[in-house]
């Protein structure tokens, strides 16, 4: 069955500068993009935090952004500024809707790069769009595989490698230079992104953002962003290691912290 995800928007970047320039901004290589995949990829600020994050396809010639409803146009914003003389158009398109579907649909639909739980994707006209909304269905699923996207993230607020994008195939470190590419590249080669962004549940209500979450009484991070009683906690690993027998909580209430299946596999 095929969703409309209505909390999702579209950007067309297209002109014949187009690769060159996200090429030089965002985190993963964009020569891989070609009509039969998909790329997941992040703009971040020049300290390596995260701005903005998306999937990126191609449609003849036109790279197509599939990026967050609510973050459609600050983006478009930020591209521009980068744009300067560069030969190329960057546009919302309201045209067009991001189509997913849980199981494997045909062209085209093509699989979601980050985990292959989450299904697959396709941006078509929205003239097509079913009436039926799939965000809700496609948040669960993303909660229950303990991926981590957008809002979860903040907005310049998160290292990349402390969120996951490395290990959600978000990161090419095999390309040359772009915005934040420095301390991104420094963290991985030294090793020192001690924290990560794991899901945390409850079986009450999670309290605010920002809440510190603690083994015992140590702290070991803070919660990030909730949705009820799940939601995402940035937490130090070495710490949690330590505090494997030990009660977690995020302020008063009771948590739960997993650590997925697909990190550091």
């Amino acid at each position: 069955m095929t969703f409309w995800l209505d909390d999702r928007a579209v950007i067309a970047v297209s002109g014949p500068e187009a690769r060159d320039f996200l090429q030089g901004l965002i985190t993963n290589d964009i020569h891989r993009v070609a009509p039969g995949a998909l790329s997941y990829a992040a703009l971040l600020t020049p300290q390596g935090k995260i701005l903005f994050d998306f999937l990126i396809g191609a449609d003849d010639g036109t790279l197509l952004l599939d990026a967050p409803a609510g973050a459609r146009d600050a983006l478009v914003r930020r591209l521009t500024l980068y744009r300067l003389r560069a030969k190329l158009e960057i546009k919302p398109r309201d045209d067009l809707f991001v189509a997913w579907s849980e199981s494997e649909a045909p062209a085209p639909f093509l699989r979601d790069p980050r985990h292959p739980g989450l299904g697959f994707r396709a941006i078509l006209p929205k003239a097509e769009a079913p009436a039926q909304s799939g965000a809700a269905t496609f948040l669960a699923v993303r909660l229950r595989l303990g991926v981590p996207e957008g809002r979860d993230f903040g907005q310049d607020k998160m290292f990349a490698l402390d969120s996951d994008l490395d290990e959600l195939h978000g990161i090419a470190f095999d390309k040359g230079c772009y915005v934040g590419q420095e301390l991104t590249a420094r963290m991985k080669h030294r090793g020192t992104a001690r924290k990560r962004l794991l899901p945390v549940a409850a079986k009450s209500a999670l309290p605010a953002v920002e809440t510190s979450v603690t083994a015992g009484d140590r702290e070991i991070g803070s919660l990030q962003f909730a949705y009820g009683t799940v939601g995402f906690a940035l937490v130090r690993l070495d710490r949690l290691e330590e505090a494997r027998d030990a009660s977690f909580a995020a302020g008063d209430v009771p948590v739960e912290i997993a650590k997925p299946d697909w990190l550091f596999s």
